[in-house]
């Protein structure tokens, strides 16, 4: 199924159990264990599922809203970052394995919609505030 599409990051919630707190993060934010955000369209077959504490409240207060960015703004930066994503994965002895487990199989020649851009590109964002990690493209932060 070509136009199948998963990611399911397990080993960000053993990092994210640490007694630290990231300092970009504001100080009042509850993070929620076990906390997932799917991201799916059945028409297309395809499904992004993220878990990591913290990251369905980034993205219900800490993200630009909806309808901020334009859909080929967020397809273009995604095009980029999936690829540097997919890079650090495949490279784990240069790049923590606990954060970059599986690839993302993101073809820029399908319509994912609005909703998939939107918070793929708002996990990348989140990956660089948590995990202190920049990419080869900037997220605005």
């Amino acid at each position: 199924m070509k136009n199948l599409l998963y990611i399911l990051l397990l080993g960000l919630f053993i990092y994210s159990c640490s007694s630290t707190r990231d300092r970009d993060m504001q100080a009042g934010e509850e993070m929620v264990e076990n906390d997932t955000v799917r991201i799916a369209n059945d028409s297309l077959e395809y499904e992004i599922i993220i878990i990591d504490p913290g990251f369905s409240y980034f993205l219900n207060s800490m993200a630009r809203p909806e309808g901020y960015y334009s859909q080929d703004y967020l397809e273009n930066k995604n095009r980029f970052l999936v690829t540097d994503y997919n890079i650090r994965v495949n490279n784990p002895q240069r790049y923590d394995p606990n954060i970059y487990e599986m690839e993302i199989n993101y073809d820029p020649q399908i319509d994912y919609g609005y909703d998939v851009n939107y918070k793929l590109y708002n996990y990348f964002v989140y990956l660089t505030r948590k995990h202190d990690q920049r990419f080869s493209v900037p997220t605005r932060l």
